[in-house]
């Protein structure tokens, strides 16, 4: 695999599905082919968006008063039931150990985020708390990092580092995160199979994460490369180190891609034919290492090149609020593949739809994009509007579309 110095030379096509101007580009095109109905899976009703532009500002209102909305982030998921977790784990650190802390629980904690299920629960011993999806696995794997049960070293539990990674199993997940017959998480191996593939990740690219490699240690290479701090190169070198660590994705140029898939009415003369990206997982991270790189005094460069997230949560939303009308109505009775061209087609036009929305929800609510930039409509917002339809529409909360999960999607 190319380094990130030499990735743009050696593998150009995959770095250009690493760019999310190119994503942005990839998902209009699928959303222009869907209105003028040539698609094959979702029938449009774009007249429907200033509606669940409505429901999305009042949502952003009720959740904050003030329209001072947060990135949407990990962080919001580690504070669940308003307990400030992250300031008891780093109390005491210095800056630069703060930040390398922030970024090895973000890391590990985003990629262990696929849908945990609907039955799936986490207690935490500390609280009592009971908690589900997104904030339970939040939950469960900041304990499980805080364990030092991602670290070699005994005398530094803060760690999350290519030796102990090395070694992880599922039972030592499946216990950390309480699964089991009674609250079965999604894709158990899956995900600690991941977890070993992040070690080897880490151990090819010391020149990023250091020696012995640490997750971390990717924030010192950040203050000594400030030309990779931008939203868009910073993408590019993630999807390069972390794409070999989901099983089974399409390879280009020697190149693992990671979260892109194929759809054949993306008509391209190269080989990214067919193509679509969308590097969900990583740019949620980029979302959330915003904020510990801006403490650090390093920064996010030019954020707003992101999109927004093609999850279940903002797709669901658009599939639950009627803009998205699959075509085949009984699409929710069976779990899909990820690769599965509805399951594309869904997430692009997610992506390219939020994007149609924004401005939207902005009228309403009286501001600009530089007060509600996109990455906190997703928090305000276009998120907690999609989850607040499903709980509505079916029990448990669940999406409209179901993916058969090994525990390494979205």
């Amino acid at each position: 695999m190319a380094t990130a110095g030499d990735w743009m030379t050696e593998a150009p096509a995959a770095r250009r599905l690493a760019d999310p101007a190119e994503i942005r580009t990839r998902c209009h095109e699928l959303l222009l082919a869907g209105e003028r109905g040539e698609l094959s899976h979702f029938d449009l009703r774009t007249d429907r968006l200033p509606e669940i532009a409505r429901l999305v500002a009042e949502v952003t209102r009720e959740r904050y008063p003030d329209l001072d909305v947060p990135w949407h982030s990990r962080w919001r998921h580690f504070r669940a039931g308003g307990i400030d977790r992250w300031g008891r784990l780093a109390a005491g650190l210095d800056r630069d150990e703060r930040m390398r802390v922030a970024l090895d629980l973000l890391v590990v904690s985003v990629l262990l985020d696929a849908g945990a299920g609907d039955r799936w629960r986490y207690r935490e011993a500390e609280t009592g708390l009971l908690l589900a999806r997104s904030e339970g696995l939040a939950v469960a794997s900041l304990a499980l990092y805080a364990s030092g049960a991602f670290s070699a070293d005994p005398g530094n539990p803060l760690r999350c580092d290519a030796g102990a990674l090395r070694g992880f199993t599922a039972g030592q997940l499946a216990t950390a995160f309480q699964a089991g017959p009674a609250t079965p998480l999604a894709g158990v191996d899956g995900r600690a199979a991941m977890l070993r593939a992040l070690a080897a990740a880490l151990e090819r690219r010391p020149e990023i994460f250091g020696t012995p490699p640490r997750i971390g240690g990717l924030g010192d290479w950040l203050r000594a490369r400030p030309d990779r701090a931008g939203a868009a190169p910073l993408l590019a070198t993630l999807a390069d180190a972390f794409g070999s660590i989901w099983p089974g994705r399409i390879t280009l140029q020697g190149t693992a891609l990671g979260d892109v898939w194929h759809h054949r009415k993306l008509r391209r003369d190269d080989e990214t034919d067919q193509l679509v990206p969308f590097h969900k997982l990583l740019q949620w991270l980029l979302y959330s290492m915003a904020e510990p790189l801006d403490e650090a005094g390093i920064g996010l460069g030019e954020p707003e090149a992101l999109t927004g997230l093609a999850e279940y949560r903002n797709g669901g939303l658009l599939v639950d609020g009627g803009v998205l009308v699959p075509r085949d109505h009984g699409i929710g009775a069976v779990a899909l593949d990820p690769g599965a061209e509805p399951v594309v087609e869904w997430r692009a036009l997610t992506v390219a739809l939020l994007d149609r929305l924004a401005p939207l929800v902005r009228v309403t609510l009286g501001c600009n994009e530089a007060a509600l930039p996109l990455a906190r409509l997703l928090e305000g917002g276009t998120w907690a509007a999609g989850r607040k339809l499903a709980v509505a529409a079916r029990p448990g909360g669940g999406p409209p579309i179901r993916l058969a999960s090994d525990g390494t999607v979205f």
